[in-house]
């Protein structure tokens, strides 16, 4: 896969995680005090700043109570 095959799933991923945040109603911050994340990594996630570990989508996708396969649909 490209450098640009990778950025446009990690894009997905940001976006995907942004909008089941904000459909539960937590800020970033909400989110990353469930997670024990910093503010800024779930930010540079969500903007597609930085590449999330397995773990870090695992408990992410636990933190929002969806499955982790949604972080990666196309909307």
């Amino acid at each position: 896969m490209t450098d640009d095959g990778h950025k446009r799933i990690l894009t997905r991923v940001g976006l995907n995680i942004l909008y089941y945040r904000r459909e539960k109603g937590y800020t970033q911050q909400q989110l990353a005090e469930k997670i024990s994340y910093s503010k800024n990594h779930i930010q540079q996630i969500e903007t597609a700043k930085a590449t999330p570990s397995v773990i870090a989508l695992l408990d992410i996708a636990e933190a929002l109570e969806i499955p982790v396969s949604k972080l990666f649909e196309s909307k």
